[in-house]
């Protein structure tokens, strides 16, 4: 009777993992995004991942995909209702409203982490996928939307992807302006109902705002000529839009005015807005946010006015790699691969390695583990990507010293003495970069 093969488990589709020839680039990503962040003022929470179900019902909308499609759902030990978090911002409110953050002060946080939402994988969309958040509380204003956009606006250029997006900003107005232009949308719809797809027809009576932000291409031209959200704007909330614009015009920050920019969750009030390229072939959205100055009462809080956005890490990492935009230095390898010729020279190579480590801090070194033959021993070497190998055996252990060999090119070995070494590699390295 044979025996039987288990059978392989792998990842969940949509779930993927993060392999050591990725990581450089995301660690050059987020040291990016956590300069700027302290350059701005802002201070990093982290929430968990699992929440109440009832905090993103309430906080997103029960009638968006997201909530009626999308998320991970299930019963714990319990019975209650617990959900993996599909966006940061409901998590962020509870977080800061639970901890007393909210009292009478105002906030500006940031937050990076994996989010979740059960939709058909492609590329840039992921169901396990991360995003960097930024909300800031208390501030009623446009002078805080104004500088979070900034923010943004200066990831992009410090990441050299200013030319390869676009600023596309909208006004939603007071939840009371927006009910009354919800009934002229509606009226206008009911007036082409033959041209609604199946998706919007549901839409019409749940979430008509949503059916604008439709991509169908037989309904572009319906949508062009429906009754446009700001020509309805309360005053303040015109106002509001009208300083914003000047305060990025001050700041020399291009924009598109998107009528039919509204944001897939019902929280949003006044000012949207998103960062969309066209360099990863169909237009795709990398950042998008805007203003939310409910969403703390509605979550049980004292009314405060909040303004965020999130970004989404994979695609903006796929777009850096598309515009080959990383750097060769952040793309992490060896500097230097300390070899012992034979496994006598084991202990001294190890006990040299950690005494480089505490002299040169900056250095990237790995030692040869795992023995061999002196010819295995340098193709692993070779295989480091490293510039220079550090041979140590029986004479160099005798006379204090290290042979210093080049991998790269043709350069002439070196014996060193082990006093010299951290001068000799700080010099070769900066030499060689």
């Amino acid at each position: 009777m044979s025996k039987s093969v288990a059978k392989k488990i792998q990842a969940i589709r949509g779930m993927n993992d993060l392999l050591p020839s990725d990581s450089p680039r995301w660690q050059f990503f987020e040291e990016k995004v956590r300069q700027l962040m302290q350059r701005y003022g802002f201070a990093e929470i982290r929430m968990p991942i699992v929440e109440q179900t009832a905090l993103f019902a309430r906080s997103i909308g029960e009638v968006t995909d997201i909530v009626e499609k999308e998320m991970y759902t299930f019963e714990d030990r319990n019975g209650d209702s617990l959900t993996l978090r599909p966006e940061g911002t409901a998590s962020c409110v509870r977080a800061a409203m639970e901890h007393g953050l909210l009292y009478n002060q105002t906030q500006r946080l940031w937050y990076q982490g994996p989010m979740f939402r059960h939709e058909r994988p492609q590329k840039g969309r992921y169901r396990q996928f991360h995003q960097v958040g930024v909300e800031a509380y208390g501030f009623e204003g446009p002078d805080i939307d104004a500088e979070v956009i900034l923010l943004s606006a200066r990831l992009w250029q410090e990441l050299g992807l200013m030319e390869h997006v676009t600023l596309e900003l909208n006004s939603l107005g007071s939840s009371e302006a927006r009910a009354a232009y919800r009934d002229k949308l509606v009226a206008y719809f009911e007036q082409h109902r033959e041209m609604l797809d199946e998706d919007s027809q549901r839409r019409l009576t749940s979430n008509p705002l949503r059916i604008l932000d439709s991509k169908n291409p037989a309904m572009a031209e319906m949508l062009d000529n429906a009754p446009r959200l700001m020509d309805n704007l309360d005053e303040p909330s015109q106002a509001h839009f009208e300083q914003l614009k000047t305060m990025l015009d001050a700041a020399g920050i291009a924009y598109v005015i998107n009528p039919r920019l509204v944001r897939g969750l019902d929280y949003y009030s006044r000012t949207v807005f998103e960062w969309t390229t066209t360099a990863l072939g169909s237009q795709g959205t990398v950042c998008a946010g805007g203003r939310y100055d409910g969403l703390v009462e509605q979550l049980g809080g004292k009314p405060t006015p909040g303004v965020g956005f999130a970004m989404g890490i994979e695609r903006l990492i796929l777009l850096l790699e598309t515009l080959d935009l990383v750097p060769d230095e952040a793309l992490g390898g060896c500097d230097v691969y300390l070899l012992p010729m034979d496994d006598t020279a084991t202990i001294a190579a190890m006990t040299l390695a950690e005494q480089l480590r505490s002299e040169l801090p900056w250095l990237r070194m790995q030692l040869h583990c795992g023995g061999g033959s002196f010819k295995s021993r340098m193709k692993k070497a070779d295989k480091s990507g490293a510039p220079f190998a550090l041979l140590l055996g029986e004479d160099e252990i005798a006379e204090q010293a290290i042979t210093l060999k080049a991998l790269r090119d043709d350069q002439a070995q070196q014996r060193i003495p082990q006093s010299a070494l951290a001068h000799t590699l700080s010099e070769q390295l900066t030499h060689s970069q």
